[in-house]
């Protein structure tokens, strides 16, 4: 895995090795990642990128993170609760030199509990596939004041996710056995 784009473009990124099945870390891969940031970028619905304020649920290698601040993003916080994931975020996190920049947090992203700051701008969601995290992690994220009105999310899942209250579907893209879903609050 290496950084796609921006200022930190062709970093590699620790490795993951067979990743950890136990765990559900499966990173998205470098072609995916870079289809994602593409239709951000070049995408009908402007670039949310620039200076934004980037929450990575279920963040693993934080490498979509990390990859938003290669490319203009202001700050980053991501949260996990694997012990396999946080050691790779924070090895991730030190080769980009971006301590200063980023927040982790140990948590678990279906139950988020109210945000104590602004909203985030950007929000990059990764879950276990096919489990129903996605949707409880939106409902709490949205519940909580996690999501900026006017932010946009990004969802992979391996199917078209269902819909979730308070949050309109923009995009939907295919990459493979991923499925990406842009959406908006509503």
């Amino acid at each position: 895995m290496r950084i796609i784009g921006g200022n930190l473009r062709g970093l590699k990124l620790a490795e993951v090795g067979a990743g950890d099945p136990a765990a559900h870390l499966r990173p998205t891969t470098d072609r995916v990642r870079e289809a994602i940031f593409n239709l951000l970028i070049n995408g009908t619905h402007g670039n949310p990128i620039p200076n934004a304020r980037v929450l990575d649920l279920f963040a693993g290698t934080g490498a979509l993170g990390l990859e938003a601040l290669s490319r203009g993003a202001s700050r980053v916080a991501f949260v996990d609760d694997g012990a396999a994931s946080r050691a790779l975020l924070r090895a991730n996190i030190d080769k980009c030199r971006a301590g200063a920049v980023t927040d982790c947090w140990r948590r678990d992203a279906t139950r988020l509990g109210d945000n104590s700051c602004a909203g985030y701008g950007l929000v990059f969601l990764d879950p276990p596939y096919g489990k129903g995290l996605g949707e409880r992690a939106l409902q709490s994220a949205l519940a909580g004041g996690w999501i900026a009105p006017g932010a946009m999310v990004v969802w992979e899942e391996a199917a078209a996710p269902p819909p979730v209250a308070g949050l309109e579907q923009i995009d939907q893209r295919q990459y493979g056995d991923t499925v990406v879903t842009l959406l908006r609050p509503a």
